[in-house]
C-alpha cells in the first residue's frame, strides 16, 4: 500500500484508520480455541459481543432402564440417577460457587415442549438446580427443531447465555448462531454428557473452546 504523505491531515488519517480496522485482532487464539474465518460484510454494523455456553442434558436411562422425575417417581422421560447427580452438581461450575471455572450465566435456556416429552423434561431437569442457585428463570419457549429462533433469542438475551439442549439439535443451533465454521468445532456432539462448548464473539468473529465439567467420577 502506498505510504501516506507525512502531512496527510486529520481526514486522510481517519480514512486510513477505517480501512485498517477490519485487520485488527485477526490473529488466531491459542489453548485449543478456533476462530471463524469470516468477518462482517463491508458497511454492515458489527455484531455485538456475545458469549454462549452449550451443554447437553444430563444422562438419561440406559436401554431397558427407567428414569425418575423430580418427585422420585419412575418416568422413562426423566433423567437417570447419574443424570440427577450431575444436575445437582452443575452449579459448581459457575459463580457464586467457590472455585468455579466458567462465567456466571445471565440467561438460561432449556429445550421446551409438551409435558411428558423426554428431551424437554431432561433439559429442564438438568438446569433446575443451577437456575435456583442463580436465582434466574429457565427460558423454555423453544422446542427441539426451533434452533434458528432459539439462536436469535439467545443473541438478544443478557450475556453470558447458557443453553441446555438435545445433542442432535446442537449442530443446528451452532449453525444458526453463525459459529459453525469456527475451526475445531466438532460437526456433531460426541456421546458424552460432561462437556461445555463455549462460543465467544468479539468484533464480529467467533471463537470456540471445549471444556470438561469434571463433576462426577468417570468424567474425562
Amino acid at each position: 500500500m502506498p505510504e501516506a504523505p507525512a502531512r496527510s491531515g486529520p481526514r486522510r488519517r481517519a480514512v486510513l484508520a477505517a480501512a485498517l480496522a477490519p485487520l485488527a485482532g485477526a490473529g488466531c487464539s491459542g489453548g485449543g480455541a478456533g476462530e471463524a474465518a469470516r468477518t462482517p460484510a463491508p458497511g454492515a454494523p458489527a455484531p455485538e459481543d456475545a458469549l454462549v455456553m452449550v451443554i447437553r442434558h444430563a444422562e438419561r436411562p440406559y436401554a431397558g432402564g427407567v428414569g425418575r422425575d423430580a418427585e422420585g417417581e419412575e418416568d422413562p422421560g426423566s433423567l437417570a440417577g447419574r443424570g440427577w447427580r450431575r444436575a445437582e452438581r452443575l452449579p459448581r461450575l459457575f459463580p457464586p460457587a467457590p472455585g468455579s471455572s466458567l462465567p456466571r450465566p445471565a440467561t438460561v435456556f432449556a429445550a421446551g415442549g409438551g409435558k411428558g416429552v423426554a428431551v424437554p423434561a431432561r433439559s429442564r431437569q438438568t438446569v433446575t438446580a443451577l437456575a435456583t442457585a442463580l436465582r434466574a428463570p429457565v427460558r423454555a419457549e423453544f422446542a427441539v427443531g426451533a434452533e434458528a429462533a432459539l439462536a436469535q433469542a439467545a443473541l438478544a438475551a443478557p450475556m453470558p447465555v447458557l443453553v441446555c439442549w438435545e445433542h442432535s439439535g446442537i449442530p443446528r443451533l451452532i449453525q444458526a448462531l453463525g459459529a459453525d465454521r469456527v475451526p475445531g468445532t466438532p460437526a456433531t456432539w460426541p456421546d458424552r454428557h460432561d462437556l461445555v462448548w463455549m462460543f465467544t464473539r468479539r468484533q464480529g468473529r467467533w471463537s470456540f473452546r471445549e471444556l470438561p465439567q469434571h463433576l462426577l467420577p468417570g468424567d474425562v
